[in-house]
């Protein structure tokens, strides 16, 4: 078995090698391709990974609140709903059924449904540890926060929630990596990302294994860049003296 590495350095078009491997002119390499088919796919993840923290954040608060059943029930709807929906399930809905029910949506690129779809399901998931986060600080913080006087949502603002994103970094690496991998689904809706890249660079050079080898490790230097930045916030942000026992990985 021989390997050839230069697949990456011909254009698309003519299977020509391109001298430097970068395409000039009209040309596109296939390193090219692969170069930006990453692009592609670290802007879902980012971009979906936005939505999810804001989405999560909300749904994770408002299913903390004292004294609002109704509030929390909505909120354990969210998470059931998109929690337990396959990924791949989600995005064939957004991309086929909800422009057929919103017709507004039509025009709507499919690049950006799957942003939709991808940080709504990890939406669910954040809003769990969120949760957990908030119910993992003693008792006491909320007390103290209204006994100086804080509205309910100024003891979130600056007591409760800082503290409960500093206990939950842990699993948001997990789930940051986890959304950097699941966005591989969005070849099904035909945007071009890694995995789109692979399948169909894989058809026309026949050269598999180098073309997943290369993408596998985009993959994993993409993993281990995310896990290097947030243990570095993680070190940054830690409170002193306080472990929290496995309360905040509910989502997993």
């Amino acid at each position: 078995m021989s390997w050839d590495w230069q697949v990456f350095c011909q254009d698309t078009i003519e299977r020509e090698v391109v001298q430097g491997c970068f395409g000039k002119g009209g040309d596109i390499t296939y390193l090219d391709w692969m170069l930006s088919a990453w692009g592609w796919t670290v802007s879902v993840s980012l971009l979906a990974l936005l939505l999810a923290l804001v989405i999560g954040s909300l749904i994770g608060t408002l299913r903390t609140l004292p004294n609002s059943p109704i509030v929390t029930r909505l909120g354990n709807a969210w998470v059931e709903l998109f929690r337990n929906i396959p990924l791949l399930v989600q995005i064939f809905l957004w991309y086929h059924v909800v422009p057929t029910l919103v017709p507004a949506m039509k025009g709507v690129p499919g690049f950006v449904l799957v942003v939709f779809a991808l940080g709504f399901f990890t939406s669910a998931r954040i809003a769990e540890q969120v949760r957990s986060g908030i119910q993992a600080l003693p008792r006491g913080q909320r007390s103290a926060g209204m006994a100086m006087g804080f509205t309910t949502f100024q003891t979130y603002r600056y007591v409760l929630l800082p503290m409960a994103f500093r206990i939950i970094v842990p699993p948001l690496t997990s789930e940051t990596m986890n959304i950097f991998k699941n966005s591989s689904v969005a070849f099904a809706v035909s945007v071009a990302e890694l995995t789109m890249f692979a399948m169909q660079a894989q058809e026309e050079t026949s050269r598999g294994i180098e073309v997943y080898l290369a993408v596998t490790g985009l993959y994993i230097v993409s993993a281990f860049a995310i896990n290097r930045i947030m243990a570095f916030i993680e070190k940054r942000v830690r409170i002193p003296g306080m472990v929290v026992a496995g309360g905040a990985g509910g989502g997993h």
